[in-house]
C-alpha cells in the first residue's frame, strides 16, 4: 500500500458521510490512521483508523470492536464509533478513537525513561491490564507505540482487544514484542505480561531486549537496568507462561512497603487502602497543627528574624520599586507586596536535562491565597515539552510565599514562575504579578 499516495490523496475525504480526513497520521500493516473531528463537538480532535475489509481477520476485529465498545476505564483509549465505508471502489472498515497527542515509541528514541518515570508508566498499564484481563479480554499488542498521551494522562490503545480463547489477530510479521505462544494463534492475560516486560527493558535502555523466536532462549535483561526493574522484566519474559510472573506480582515489587501482610486483617492480608488513607490525613493534619503553632508564637516574639526552621527568602524573589519591604506592616489604605518564602527547583535526571538544546522555557501562574500557599497552579506557556512542563508545575506547587497586604491584611495574590531549564542548570525567575 501506498503510503504517501494516501497521505496526499485522502485528506479532504468524508467517511461515511460523517468524518472529514483531516490529516495523515501514519500507517502500518495493520491500517491507515487519520485525524478527524466528531460531527457532535467539532473541537474534539479524534483519530480514525482504516483496515481494508478484505484484509486477514477483518471480520475478527470487527467483532473485537464491537466487544470493546463498553469498556471505559481511564486509562484505556476511548472508542467512539465504528463501521465500514468504501473509497476507490475498495471496502473499508474504520473506528473512531481518542486521539493521542504522543507516544511512548516516540520519546524513546530521544532519551530512555528514568526510573521514577518507568514507576510512573508502570502504575497506569497495570491498572488498564488488570481492568482487561478481568473483564475477560488480552490486549495482545502492548508496546511503546500504543502507550499513548491522552491530555496528559497515560492511556493504552484499545483498537486490537480480543477476547480470551479467541484467535487473536496477527500482524504478518511477529516481533520480540509478541509472545512465545503468539504462533498458537490463541493469547493469554500472560502475553500481556511478556510484552510488558519488553517494552519496560525497551523503555529503560532505549532498545528491546536481543531474542531469537527460533531458539528456546529467554530473552537476556541488560546489567544496566536497576532495582526492581531487572527482576520484573526476568520474571515477565519466561518462555513458559505458567512460569510468568502476574501483574500483580509486578505490583508488589515496585510497591513493596503496600504488600506486607497485616494480622489485624486475616481476609485478604492488607491493610485496606481507605484506613491507610485516613490515618495518613490524620497524622498529617497534626504536623500542620504544630507548625502552624510554631510559626504563630515565632511571629508574635521575633517578627523580623527567621527561626531555624524557616528558610530566608531567596534574593531572586521580585520586590517592586518604591514599594513597602515585603511581609511588613502597611499603613492604611496603602498595598504591600508579597515576597518567596520558600522555593522548590525541579529535580530533573542527569540523563533527561542532556536532550535539551538550546533552553526550555515554561510559565506557571500561581495563585497564593493568604496564608501563602500555592491555591492553584496553571500554565501560562507550556513550552514545547510536557515532560518538563510537568517537572515544572510539580514544583511549582511546592512553592511558598509571605502573603500580600492590603489595609495591614494578608491578601490572595497571583504569581508568575518563569522557568528556563538548560542542560547543567534549572533557574526560576518569580514575579508577582497581583494584587
Amino acid at each position: 500500500m501506498n503510503t504517501s499516495a494516501i497521505h496526499k490523496d485522502w485528506v479532504g475525504r468524508v467517511i461515511d458521510g460523517r468524518f472529514t480526513l483531516l490529516q495523515w497520521l501514519g500507517g502500518s500493516d495493520w491500517g491507515e490512521v487519520f485525524l478527524t473531528g466528531l460531527q457532535e463537538d467539532a473541537s474534539q480532535k479524534v483519530a480514525i483508523k482504516l483496515i481494508p475489509a478484505e484484509a486477514s481477520g477483518a471480520e475478527a476485529r470487527v467483532a473485537g470492536w464491537a466487544a470493546t465498545t463498553p469498556l471505559s476505564h481511564p486509562h484505556l483509549m476511548r472508542l467512539f464509533y465504528t463501521g465500514r465505508c468504501q473509497i476507490n471502489a475498495a471496502r473499508w472498515l474504520y473506528a473512531v478513537m481518542e486521539y493521542a497527542e504522543e507516544n511512548l515509541s516516540q520519546i524513546i528514541p530521544e532519551r530512555p525513561l528514568t526510573p521514577s518515570e518507568a514507576s510512573e508508566m508502570l502504575g497506569p498499564a497495570l491498572d488498564a491490564l488488570s481492568y482487561l484481563h478481568g473483564k475477560g479480554f488480552v490486549h495482545g499488542r502492548l508496546k511503546p507505540s500504543n502507550i499513548m498521551v491522552v491530555d496528559n494522562q497515560l492511556k493504552l490503545s484499545s483498537d486490537s482487544l480480543h477476547v480470551v480463547g479467541n484467535p487473536s489477530i496477527h500482524s504478518p510479521t511477529l516481533t520480540v514484542y509478541d509472545a512465545p505462544e503468539g504462533t498458537t494463534g490463541k493469547l493469554s492475560p500472560a502475553a500481556d505480561v511478556w510484552s510488558l516486560g519488553i517494552t519496560l527493558v525497551d523503555a529503560l535502555t532505549q532498545q528491546p531486549p536481543v531474542w531469537d523466536r527460533s531458539i528456546d532462549k529467554e530473552p537476556v535483561v541488560p546489567d544496566s537496568i536497576p532495582q526492581p526493574f531487572s527482576d520484573i522484566a526476568q520474571e515477565c519474559l519466561r518462555s513458559d507462561p505458567a512460569r510468568r510472573c502476574t501483574l500483580s506480582d509486578v505490583r508488589a515489587r515496585l510497591e513493596p512497603a503496600q504488600s506486607l501482610p497485616d494480622p489485624a486483617n486475616k481476609t485478604d492480608g492488607k491493610v485496606p487502602a481507605k484506613l491507610r488513607v485516613t490515618a495518613l490525613i490524620a497524622v498529617v493534619l497534626v504536623v500542620l497543627a504544630v507548625i502552624a503553632a510554631l510559626n504563630l508564637r515565632s511571629r508574635q516574639t521575633q517578627p523580623s528574624v527567621p527561626t531555624g526552621n524557616q528558610r530566608p527568602v531567596p534574593a531572586i524573589a521580585t520586590i517592586s520599586p518604591g514599594s513597602s519591604t515585603p511581609g511588613t506592616q502597611s499603613s492604611k489604605g496603602e498595598a504591600v507586596k508579597g515576597a518567596v518564602a520558600e522555593r522548590v527547583l525541579p529535580e530533573v535526571p542527569r540523563n533527561a536535562s542532556q536532550t535539551i538544546h538550546g533552553k526550555v522555557k515554561v510559565t506557571i501562574r500561581v495563585s497564593i491565597d493568604p496564608s501563602g500557599n500555592v491555591s492553584n497552579a496553571t500554565f501560562d506557556s507550556p513550552g514545547p515539552s510536557k515532560y518538563f512542563a510537568n517537572l515544572a508545575i510539580e514544583a511549582a506547587r511546592r512553592w511558598k510565599f509571605k502573603p500580600a497586604l492590603v489595609d495591614s491584611q494578608a491578601v490572595a495574590s497571583v504569581w508568575m514562575l518563569r522557568f528556563q531549564f538548560g542542560q547543567t542548570t534549572a533557574e526560576v525567575t518569580p514575579v508577582e504579578v497581583s494584587p
